[in-house]
């Protein structure tokens, strides 16, 4: 078993690499809330640049990405549709409704996507008995999904049918660069449909904190003011803004490693008896695995018996288990973390399974 923890909880556990290191030591800085940090509107002119938009706002986290992209599109009383599995609503700990004074409606499906037949019936008619329908709201790749891919040419008729309706868009796209990577699709084209897209600079992309809000000049000027309203504004953040550039020009292409990486332990999950690979198959850098009923096992006493071996993983349900792979997890470790999983399930010290990795 490896020395250092092979950990698998999230790719929000990536540590800056001393490159990254070097260019937050040497960043040019100023005070952001004057406008003259240099590096955050580098920074900020090539996120927009990347997505096809006019205008970008570096902000500290994703939830506050998505918090204030909802409030710059909403008022109280709106109403927004999205995935019953969205990241907006099982981990921002109730925003939309403290925040912005909106309802969401939701839409059901295991992998987080859905298409014109699923949201026309939820599109509010306009009358004073209801709530506004003012946004659509996607998730790509999507998290609870299992980091789900949403096709573009699906993406494209979902946005058709809300613009229809008079709705504006926005997308999660905390880890947009993962569905990037996995299909080829260039970012300005999956974010073209959109009003605003978030990204997220402190997952796969390795940076420590950082994420970005793209759109035109009048929703990045909303989504500015309510950063500030949100406590979001700092001083000199060009240190941080310079992770993130570096994260941009140098972590994207080394995404497909992590992917690869993810494939190959669902693989060696899917060959250890009472384990099955959980809304497969893996497209990205996330996935799951269920436990079986017979297996005397719960998620949480796996999850602890592979931290006593060194290896780190999420109990999300009673049977459920997330992993995800990093920028610091590497090839050799995928099987040293089958291996120790088939040890805490089956009682055997290594599978015949992995044999020849």
């Amino acid at each position: 078993m490896h020395s250092s923890p092979i950990d698998l909880r999230s790719d929000t556990v990536t540590r800056p690499t001393p490159e990254m290191r070097k260019a937050i030591a040497n960043a040019e800085v100023g005070d952001e809330v004057l406008g003259d940090d240099p590096t955050v509107r580098r920074l900020e002119e090539k996120f927009a640049a990347l997505l096809g938009k006019p205008a970008a706002c570096f902000v500290p986290t994703g939830t506050m990405a998505n918090q204030t992209a909802i409030r710059a599109h909403t008022e109280p009383g709106d109403e927004i549709i999205c995935s019953e599995g969205a990241h907006i609503i099982h981990y921002e700990t109730g925003a939309p409704a403290a925040l912005s004074g909106v309802m969401i409606r939701t839409i059901p499906g295991p992998k987080g996507l859905f298409d014109v037949q699923d949201v026309a019936p939820l599109i509010r008619q306009d009358a004073y008995h209801f709530p506004h329908s003012r946004l659509v709201m996607m998730e790509n790749t999507h998290n609870r999904g299992g980091g789900t891919v949403w096709p573009l040419a699906q993406v494209q008729r979902v946005a058709q049918e809300a613009r229809r309706h008079g709705l504006k868009l926005h997308l999660d796209g905390a880890r947009l660069w993962n569905a990037h990577v996995a299909t080829g699709v260039a970012m300005k084209d999956y974010a073209a449909p959109f009003d605003t897209i978030s990204c997220c600079f402190s997952k796969g992309l390795g940076a420590p904190v950082g994420s970005a809000v793209a759109g035109d000049a009048t929703a990045i000027m909303r989504v500015q003011r309510f950063k500030k309203m949100f406590g979001g504004m700092t001083r000199q953040v060009g240190i941080l803004a310079a992770a993130a550039l570096y994260a941009m020009e140098n972590h994207i292409a080394r995404l497909a490693e992590d992917h690869a990486n993810a494939k190959k332990l669902a693989e060696m999950i899917a060959n250890i008896p009472g384990l099955s690979i959980a809304l497969g198959p893996v497209e990205t850098n996330i996935l799951y695995f269920d436990i079986a009923q017979d297996v005397p096992l719960t998620a949480q006493e796996l999850s602890d018996r592979l931290k006593s071996m060194n290896v780190l993983m999420l109990a999300t349900g009673p049977r459920r288990i997330r992993c995800v792979t990093h920028l610091d997890v590497h090839a050799s470790m995928i099987p040293a973390a089958a291996q120790a999983i088939e040890r805490c399930v089956t009682g055997r010290t290594a599978g015949r399974t992995h044999a020849g990795v």
